[in-house]
């Protein structure tokens, strides 16, 4: 299996690329702001041909590119529903407008297919089985994407795109429109917590890392109780 991943141009968004091997069907993980020239560079590396963009949440720093690689492939985006007005208007998951962020400098647009995404199902695209977890609390609609991690160049049991539920050392904040504190921690003590320990977690910013690591050294993890560990 091939996992790569590389940092946007704002933000240190992680945009990431997975597919069975080279020369396939592939899916890209969160196309955030300025990553279209790197991605059709690991796309013509690799030999990889897009078959959807999938979403982990509606914030423009993770969608900013869905629309451009959606239209230039054909293919669909793949959003929790409870993110899609996300996709309509950036401004409603940050408060401010692009223009007031950006100065107008930048210039967004809704993709055009959009499928939504349901908690527990799992996704057969680019020969690859992808499991579906709505992981609420830095939005309403935040998900994990979990698939097996065997042949992969870790060789876990299971990879866990996390988006900003969890990152190593630290969780997704919750005080931008759409978030809360409470929901973040539910879904960390039921949707995270019970990953087994050698789970591979590759978050929405900053480094690779793991279950075990996080449930033994993230401090807002320390205090949650934790469940049996649990597979794909």
């Amino acid at each position: 299996m091939l996992v790569t991943g590389f940092p946007a141009q704002a933000f240190d968004t992680n945009c990431y690329v997975v597919a069975p091997g080279p020369g396939e069907q592939c899916v890209v993980v969160d196309p955030g702001v300025g990553v279209l020239d790197q991605l059709d560079e690991v796309l013509a590396q690799h030999r990889l041909h897009p078959a959807a963009v999938l979403l982990t949440h509606g914030h423009f720093d993770h969608t900013f590119s869905v629309a451009p690689v959606c239209g230039a492939k054909g293919i669909t985006a793949y959003v929790h529903p409870a993110d899609t007005e996300l996709l309509a208007d950036p401004a409603k998951g940050l408060g401010v407008s692009l223009d007031e962020l950006f100065g107008g400098r930048l210039t967004y647009s809704e993709p055009d297919d959009v499928a939504e995404l349901t908690d527990g199902a799992t996704l057969s695209l680019a020969g690859l089985e992808i499991t579906v977890d709505h992981a609420p609390g830095h939005t309403g609609g935040s998900v994990l994407f979990r698939l097996p991690g065997a042949g992969s160049q870790w060789e876990a049991e299971q990879l866990c795109l996390s988006g900003d539920v969890l990152f190593a050392g630290s969780i997704g904040r919750t005080d931008l429109p759409g978030g809360n504190t409470q929901t973040m921690l539910t879904s960390l003590r039921e949707k995270i917590l019970p990953l087994a320990d050698d789970t591979v977690v590759l978050p929405g910013h900053g480094p690779e890392t793991t279950i075990g690591r996080e449930r033994s050294a993230n401090p807002y993890l320390r205090d949650l109780t934790g469940a049996p560990s649990r597979g794909l």
